[in-house]
């Protein structure tokens, strides 16, 4: 996992790494979770492993058991692409995720869709009942990050902060962020 080499990145932010249904089957992932961590350096409680609700689909009780045991590691995990599929309701109650992803789906429609807003404002409540974070994905403009701030979203991201961009280029890119919130 490559992505823990952000273990000396400014500020100590957290790294999510995205794991697609087939590497989450892997039966290996735990250990090579555990030996980026070990040979990193990156505190544990700074990853975050993101996974979709097709992960949840698969068979339960090794899907469970997997997370359990990324979440003893230390690890944070997080439901990507919330509210894009069929049983999302069911899967928070199943496992109890660190933070919740809004689809971008929903954030695209903040600032014309009265229907996305009430999305948006029932996830955000449902999370903090259930001591979730929530963070909104595809934000592009300083209105929807407004919105979401004033439901009670805890994160955002999307163009509205940066680009896609090397990992090279991060601690630049965060120092800015520091030092001008405003910036983006």
């Amino acid at each position: 996992m490559r992505a823990c080499s952000a273990a000396t990145w400014p500020g100590c932010p957290r790294i999510a790494v995205n794991l697609s249904p087939a590497q989450f089957a892997h039966r290996g992932l735990v250990d090579a979770v555990a030996v980026a961590l070990q040979c990193s350096g990156l505190d544990p409680a700074r990853l975050e492993l993101e996974i979709t609700e097709t992960v949840m689909l698969q068979d339960t009780q090794v899907t469970l058991a997997t997370l359990q045991r990324l979440k003893g590691l230390g690890v944070r995990i997080a439901m990507d692409d919330f509210g894009t599929g069929y049983s999302s309701l069911s899967c928070l109650q199943r496992f109890p995720f660190d933070k919740v992803k809004i689809d971008r789906s929903f954030t695209r429609g903040l600032e014309e869709s009265p229907q996305s807003n009430a999305i948006v404002r029932a996830v955000t409540g449902l999370c903090i009942g259930l001591d979730m974070t929530t963070t909104a994905e595809g934000v592009e403009t300083k209105a929807q990050f407004q919105v979401l701030f004033r439901e009670g979203c805890g994160e955002a991201q999307g163009y509205l902060f940066s680009r896609p961009c090397p990992g090279a280029e991060i601690p630049a890119l965060l120092a800015r962020l520091e030092s001008d919130p405003s910036s983006a």
